[in-house]
């Protein structure tokens, strides 16, 4: 997983890694005389041992690897964000000869982690905050269709119902065909309630119908699913503000295919600004070897990432992180 983005990160901390000790030699060589004369040697031994680098050697690193980075998924703006963020961090400070590979991993990993280690609630903490307060937590599920939405919405319930939360299905779907049907297929695997209408129904009304089961019977969450049209299409944002207007629900949750490349960086953007959203799911990361999605993601929503799709079991999921994505992507 992540492959092909890990060696791209690999190679860049390599190749700045290398430039320094690179010059630190040739400045040895060039000065080999000096270890003849004792009252240079404290200057000289500073100087070889040690490189600073400016602020345009950073840039003109990333204008050469800018493309190779892109071509990871990793939008422009991330790739901006570490530049400048390795410029304050190493601009104009000296990296000893030795140490120069580790201090420059180091600092990726630090950027990268104030990336992808953006604050908020998981599902889990909603609705048991909720369920303490004696009521049902609603969670809105948004996204383009294919994205894996509704299987997205089947794998959480059946982690939530492994930790006895109790779940209720609300099919708001009523635009594309067979949702309300794959919807159920669902529901009948895991032994969940389905609440429906027909097809060109009113979305919200079915949530305010799930809101109102799930109260009577005592359940913990109503999951919503949602119809996914595309993000640009004005239709389907003005019904989904419709749902938000009128259900209020406790969490949104955009669900988005990695696969999608820089696409993700629009959707994203699109959701959280007309819909506004609190957590992303990344889907179809089992086949992912690029991996910049979530970097992306996670630096233009300033949300966190909930948890990532390795599979179509209901088992392939895996709660996202932010330490361990990082250590994998720049580790050996």
């Amino acid at each position: 997983m992540f492959g092909f983005l890990k060696n791209k990160l690999k190679k860049s901390v390599d190749a700045l890694a290398e430039k320094a000790e690179k010059e630190q030699h040739e400045t040895s060589e060039e000065n080999g005389q000096a270890e003849d004369k004792p009252m240079e040697k404290k200057g000289f031994f500073r100087k070889i041992k040690e490189k600073e680098f400016s602020g345009k050697e950073i840039d003109d690193f990333f204008a050469s690897v800018e493309t190779e980075l892109m071509q990871a998924n990793l939008a422009l703006e991330v790739i901006d964000y570490l530049k400048n963020g390795l410029k304050s961090e190493l601009a104009g400070k000296p990296v000893k000869r030795n140490d120069a590979k580790k201090v420059i991993r180091d600092t990726f990993e630090k950027i990268l982690l104030e990336i992808v280690s953006q604050k908020g609630a998981s599902i889990p903490e909603i609705i048991k905050r909720f369920r303490k307060e004696g009521r049902p937590a609603t969670i809105l599920f948004l996204g383009y269709n294919g994205s894996g939405k509704t299987t997205t919405i089947a794998k959480i319930c059946s982690l939530l119902m492994k930790d006895g939360i109790k779940p209720v299905l609300a099919a708001a779907d009523t635009f594309r065909a067979a949702s309300i049907e794959q919807l159920e297929v669902h529901g009948n695997r895991l032994g969940l309630k389905v609440v429906k209408h027909k097809y060109g129904a009113d979305p919200a009304a079915v949530i305010f119908d799930a809101r109102k089961h799930a109260e009577s019977k005592k359940l913990d969450v109503v999951m919503a699913d949602s119809a996914g049209r595309m993000h640009t299409n004005v239709n389907l944002m003005d019904e989904l503000k419709k749902i938000v207007r009128v259900n209020k629900p406790d969490m949104k949750v955009l669900v988005v295919d990695s696969l999608t490349g820089n696409d993700v960086v629009s959707q994203v953007r699109t959701y959280s600004e007309e819909i506004g959203i609190d957590g992303i799911v990344l889907t179809k990361m089992d086949v992912n070897e690029k991996g910049g999605s979530i970097l992306s993601a996670c630096y233009v929503s300033k949300k966190p990432i909930l948890y990532i799709g390795t599979g179509q079991e209901y088992k392939c999921i895996e709660e996202f992180k932010p330490e361990s994505f990082v250590k994998n992507l720049l580790g050996d």
